[in-house]
């Protein structure tokens, strides 16, 4: 690139590392005296979190969003926030629980209803006016959504998700605290970790990478490559490999915010509305497909040798073999799901009869956009076929 230039925007300020909570301590009477805590269905997972507005002498509420946020449900925490006069808002939870919050926090600040803002299903106008002071903190490491700018939103009875989109959503703060990681499940510690992998890779090889996302998401590749089946295995003795996948999902978060994503990206919004898969899951179960079919069409055209020998750097990373071919890539993810237990998408309950409808919503995605060489039907039929 002769004429270089990009974009880059995070949170304001990032907080990293084993107990980094504690660190809000200072912080929090800095934003006001009432705040509103987002979280997830577990109440009880904000307690770090209670404890340090306690000793602050600060009044707080909970909002729980049980499932993925709904403009139902986030309307009903607009309202109430607008009501008690919050001064700040910390989300703490999952990708969903942080989503939500991010959407409430924005949305107390700028008039009209919340559908007016959506994509897709709403008027899509553009926020103008920054949200309260927001506070992210995950407790999975897979969304990094503590980092992004957007908020997934789910309507069902349209069978689709949909993003309430502006760089004014960037929180205030992101507290990423592996040690918040420790109880996760091993099938929520699978689908996240290789939700954030999907998300380091994607953008790596996208059609609007930037240098400082790349070398950050070769870092965060290598980090996942080497921890990912530890933390599966034994969920509470891998200090290291828990920091790991921390940093490499908050790394995943920053790279979609700056950077496009792909086609696993592209089927999983599509199909996280048609059926009540998690979204980790779904972009588990493709990502070996959709790098296996652009490694394919890559190898068979002289113009994209730059994004090929991408494919070959990621190969490596994820071997850990400096000679790797980016095949033998596709074949460490394929081994990586079966030790993870990684669900088929006809085991996420997705219908063969339903492909085409599928396809032609997945072509309209943004993050199609993003995928290192255009697919056509017949390609994207053979994904999802293979991920089935």
């Amino acid at each position: 690139m002769s004429d270089m230039q990009f974009e880059f925007a995070t949170a304001s300020r990032i907080i990293f590392g084993s107990s980094a909570i504690k660190k809000l301590n200072d912080d929090l009477v800095t934003f006001g005296e009432r705040c509103l805590i987002v979280c997830g269905s577990s109440i009880e997972r904000a307690d770090p979190v209670v404890q340090i507005l306690k000793q602050q002498r600060i009044g707080y509420t909970f909002h729980a969003i049980i499932g993925e946020p709904t403009i139902d449900s986030l309307q009903d925490g607009i309202s109430v926030a607008h009501q008690k006069k919050y001064d700040f808002v910390i989300g703490i939870g999952g990708g969903s629980a942080l989503d939500a919050g991010k959407a409430i926090a924005i949305m107390v600040r700028n008039e009209g209803d919340l559908l007016d803002y959506l994509e897709v299903v709403g008027k899509g106008k553009k926020l103008k006016k920054p949200g309260l002071p927001y506070i992210a903190i995950p407790t999975t490491a897979g969304t990094g959504t503590e980092v992004t700018r957007n908020a997934v939103i789910s309507v069902p009875e349209m069978r689709v998700k949909v993003s309430l989109r502006s760089h004014l959503m960037l929180p205030t703060i992101a507290v990423v605290d592996p040690v918040l990681t420790y109880d996760l499940p091993p099938e929520i510690t699978a689908s996240t970790g290789l939700d954030a992998l999907t998300q380091l890779i994607e953008p790596f090889v996208s059609t609007d990478d930037n240098p400082l996302i790349d070398v950050i998401c070769q870092d965060g590749i290598r980090r996942i490559a080497r921890s990912i089946r530890f933390v599966y295995s034994d969920h509470y003795n891998q200090e290291k490999a828990r920091q790991d996948m921390s940093l490499a999902s908050l790394y995943g978060g920053i790279a979609l915010a700056n950077a496009k994503l792909g086609a696993v990206h592209g089927f999983a919004g599509p199909l996280g509305g048609m059926y009540s898969a998690p979204h980790g899951m779904l972009c588990a179960s493709l990502l070996p497909y959709v790098m296996e079919k652009n490694i394919q069409l890559l190898q068979n055209n002289f113009n994209y040798v730059e994004s090929l020998n991408r494919f070959k750097t990621i190969a490596k990373l994820l071997t850990g073999n400096e000679f790797a071919s980016p095949n033998d890539g596709v074949d460490w993810l394929v081994e990586t799901n079966k030790f993870l237990n990684i669900k088929t998408l006809s085991q996420l309950g997705v219908n063969n009869e339903e492909i085409p409808e599928i396809i032609q919503k997945a072509k309209k995605s943004s993050s199609m956009k993003g995928n290192p060489i255009q697919l056509g039907d017949d390609d994207l039929m053979g994904i999802l076929l293979k991920a089935l």
